[in-house]
């Protein structure tokens, strides 16, 4: 497959900008993979496609607060750091993203917050816009936690195109949000809220968690025309024993297994046994599906509408088939549904 398969323009007014006052205030459209069927309902409808035994897997991945901005030393110019993954705990290393590169060089200092509370050195240019920074800090891990969530923003993305607000710092995050390590919330996990959650456990339909850092490799922008080219970041995932004997149990009861995002299913294809069942793992994932793959557990899958050319959509037209995922866009255009993270679900059963 080509990157320009995957090229068409979204509206702007179709791009959410802020979260809907409920959680669960989204349309949903429904995508009968086999029929090729599509129905519109709301996203507080999705149970009624769903039995008892059968199981959500959640994402439980925690976003911190990965946009800081800092000054340079000497000139004093103001420079965007997105933090993307701690290198070493020890050394206190980080791989980041600066804006504008081209003023940062090996051996500047950066100084962030008010009497430069916190300081960084650069050590390595990695990328042509990334580099490598060790914060100088002497306090313990915890600490510098939480001086980079006191100093730093919810990474929203850009296209939102507006200045952060409180909203962002409880929505920009999923309800069962666990293990800190994440640049990007996953978008589909952002539906549920605590009723939402009470009325599955009430129907009998059970859910299990495992973890992926949503990091560059979920938004890295392809590069390269030939798909069979483009490398995936790694980025960092576990799925725990428990979440491994729940899916497989369903999968032994001929029960459905929903991925609840993207980030979701590229974890549990990451972990894969001989027998196609879930396998125990924790590791680093650099998998990158996209058309033609064939997907070994999950049965039905939650996600939003994503960018053109991202390897979300990539994903998303594996599992549905390219023609059938492009035909739903043109249709979600035409309908006016909400994209992007914020925006609304599609459920693919």
């Amino acid at each position: 497959m080509k990157l320009a398969s995957f090229r068409f323009n979204i509206p702007q007014e179709l791009i959410a900008s802020y979260p809907l006052p409920n959680r669960d205030d989204s349309r949903m459209m429904v995508v009968h993979r086999k029929e090729q069927k599509i129905e519109h309902v709301m996203f507080k409808d999705i149970l009624n496609y769903f039995n008892a035994g059968d199981v959500f897997v959640f994402n439980n991945t925690k976003v911190f607060n990965a946009r800081m901005y800092g000054n340079k030393e000497k000139t004093g110019a103001k420079i965007e750091v997105f933090l993307l993954r701690e290198l070493n705990k020890e050394m206190r290393l980080w791989d980041v993203l600066v804006d504008p590169a081209r003023k940062i060089r090996v051996g500047n200092k950066l100084y962030f917050g008010d009497d430069d509370l916190l300081v960084a050195e650069v050590v390595d240019n990695t990328t042509s816009r990334g580099r490598t920074i060790r914060f100088l800090f002497d306090g313990n891990d915890e600490q510098l936690w939480e001086t980079i969530q006191t100093l730093g923003e919810p990474p929203v993305p850009k296209y939102i195109n507006r200045p952060i607000e409180p909203i962002d710092h409880e929505r920009f995050q999923t309800i069962f949000a666990k293990h800190i390590g994440a640049v990007a919330a996953p978008n589909a996990g952002l539906h549920f809220n605590k009723q939402m959650m009470i009325k599955m456990e009430i129907k009998g339909i059970k859910h299990t968690e495992l973890t992926l850092h949503s990091g560059l490799g979920s938004f890295r922008p392809v590069e390269v025309e030939d798909l069979t080219k483009h490398k995936m970041d790694s980025e960092s995932f576990n799925i725990p024993e428990d979440c491994s004997r729940v899916v497989n149990e369903a999968l032994d009861a001929k029960k459905r297994v929903c991925a609840i995002g993207a980030t979701t299913m590229r974890a549990m294809e990451s972990s894969i046994s001989a027998y196609n069942k879930l396998k125990i793992g924790e590791g680093w994932t650099d998998k990158f599906i996209f058309p033609p793959y064939k997907f070994n557990v999950c049965d039905s899958m939650l996600t939003n509408f994503h960018h053109q050319e991202s390897t979300l959509l990539m994903l998303l037209a594996a599992y549905m088939g390219y023609d059938f995922t492009m035909e739903c866009y043109q249709i979600a255009m035409k309908e006016k549904y909400r994209f992007l993270c914020y925006g609304d679900a599609m459920l693919v059963i």
